[in-house]
């Protein structure tokens, strides 16, 4: 793949980006009046009609770096075609969402229709609104295919393709779906694909499809914001919750995203905060596509304090002057470490990410000074120094009283018959029960024997050589049960014959046994 370096153009305002009157009115109706650095290099390249290969990290605009020219070149060329023209790819129904509100916001002043295409919710209210017309839509690579499948979708008139977090979708497994979705477009498009990393697939990917793109970069791979100030706080794993809540109340965080490494751990982090007093909520795989939203937009009204969230949020989210980032587990790869901690510090806002790091996280974090090249502060709060956890008290070990002496059951007192049709075994440990030759051990041998099971005695020798020979004798018409009749049962004689040599102490012992 051929790519141009594109050249930094150097430019205070978007008039000077060449976009139309319309879309500079709606940018600045959300209070932006200069163009971040993506969207100075990336959107006169779009506008162009060149395909792009774009570095950007989270939170550095880039939304609007191919938003706004896209809804230019859409609208110059008529708006009225009710014809999929633009087609924008996202990994996560949460970034789904999000962009699709972006482009809503900045074509305010345009007749473009949007819509926007994800799992979790209903396919028919997505269909009747394809149906209606649409010119731009923006879609996660699963659901779109099941409309793709049921032919409620036409994708050959898209002018515009747009890949957005291309490394997280590599990462999530949708490149085959990507490929699928290219074979339905048509040949001749402007392609655009941003991506924080650009791994050795991504690029063998964007060299399938993409035609000469230009190439602009922003940032050093994995470099996170520079407005953030990572603070780790060492703390026992058990003591996590405790400081986290600490740290909540004593500075009055009134927004903080929290990241967990478990959709289990979530539920229960925002449970147990919800106990101590702080407003919180948990998003993650498993809550249906309107509870996510909801919770998302209780966080955004900042009706919750905290948001619990697995990595599925960590691209996903964009919350404008995000305060607090919070690692309660580290992520096991160090690049999720940086899109968490990029969920702050946006639109040049200054940012704080905080990680509770347990004793065997300490590799963790050590890989991620290494990816980052920088060391990240580590900063004890007083009460909340490792080793100061609790430790839980141990159960004592359950020992038979001594001095009681130990009485031998007979056989008539546990006759085989009963024990097979479910007489309850003893309620304590199997290697505890009480077993018939305990009160006689040979000398030198340990009192137990192997699997709890005591050595036996002279007379269990005797009773098992005898089982032995008569199973040598008769080795399969014991196996044979009488007919069951109608009349009182009676206690029958033990089984004389077994198998294997488990069963036959089994037998002797008087200790059902589960095959």
């Amino acid at each position: 793949m051929q790519a141009d370096r594109q050249e930094i153009v150097i430019t205070t305002t978007f008039e000077g980006l060449g976009l139309s009157a319309e879309l500079v009115r709606a940018v600045a109706d959300q209070g932006y009046t200069e163009p971040t650095p993506i969207q100075a290099q990336a959107i006169p390249v779009v506008l162009a009609g060149r395909d792009l290969l774009a570095a950007a990290q989270t939170g550095t605009g880039k939304t609007a770096g191919f938003t706004l020219p896209m809804l230019q070149r859409l609208g110059a060329t008529g708006e009225n075609l009710r014809a999929i023209r633009a087609l924008i790819l996202v990994p996560t129904r949460e970034l789904a969402a999000q962009v699709q509100e972006s482009v809503r916001t900045y074509g305010a002043h345009q007749r473009l229709r949007s819509t926007v295409i994800f799992g979790g919710v209903g396919i028919n209210p997505q269909i009747a609104e394809l149906r209606r017309g649409i010119d731009i839509v923006v879609a996660t690579p699963g659901r779109l295919l099941d409309h793709a499948q049921q032919k409620t979708i036409d994708l050959r008139q898209v002018e515009i393709l747009v890949l957005d977090e291309a490394d997280r979708m590599l990462d999530m497994g949708f490149i085959p779906d990507i490929r699928r979705i290219l074979a339905l477009l048509p040949q001749r498009r402007q392609n655009l694909l941003f991506s924080a990393t650009f791994p050795d697939e991504i690029r063998k990917l964007a060299a399938g499809f993409m035609h000469d793109p230009a190439t602009v970069e922003v940032a050093r791979r994995n470099t996170p914001a520079e407005l953030v100030a990572q603070i780790a706080h060492p703390v026992d794993a058990a003591r996590k919750r405790e400081l986290l809540s600490h740290l909540v109340k004593s500075n009055d965080w009134r927004q903080v995203l929290v990241f967990t490494r478990t959709k289990h751990g979530a539920n229960r982090l925002a449970e147990q905060l919800e106990r101590d007093g702080i407003e919180a909520d948990a998003i993650h795989g498993n809550k249906s596509q309107n509870a996510r939203t909801r919770a998302l937009k209780r966080f955004k009204d900042n009706e919750l304090r905290v948001l619990v969230a697995t990595d599925i949020a960590a691209r996903g989210l964009d919350i404008e002057f995000l305060p607090h980032v919070v690692n309660y587990d580290l992520p096991h790869v160090a690049e999720d470490y940086v899109h968490r901690i990029g969920r702050t510090g946006r639109a040049g806002s200054t940012g704080e990410a905080v990680s509770l790091v347990g004793h065997e996280e300490r590799p963790l974090l050590a890989a991620i000074e290494r990816l980052m090249n920088r060391a990240v502060e580590k900063r004890v709060i007083p009460g909340f120094e490792p080793g100061t956890a609790p430790s839980r008290p141990r159960e004592p070990e359950r020992r038979p009283r001594q001095g009681q002496p130990r009485r031998e059951p007979s056989r008539r007192e546990q006759p085989r018959s009963q024990q097979r049709r479910g007489q309850p075994r003893s309620e304590q440990p199997r290697g505890e029960q009480h077993r018939p030759g305990q009160g006689a051990h040979r000398p030198g041998r340990p009192n137990g024997g192997q699997r709890g099971i005591p050595y036996p005695n002279d007379e269990y020798q005797a009773q098992l050589q005898e089982a032995r020979r008569r199973a040598r004798e008769e080795p399969r018409e014991e196996f044979q049960e009488a007919p069951r009749s109608s009349e009182p049962q009676v206690p029958r004689e033990p089984r004389r014959t077994v198998v294997t040599h488990k069963k036959q102490r089994a037998v002797l012992l008087g200790t059902p046994r589960r095959d």
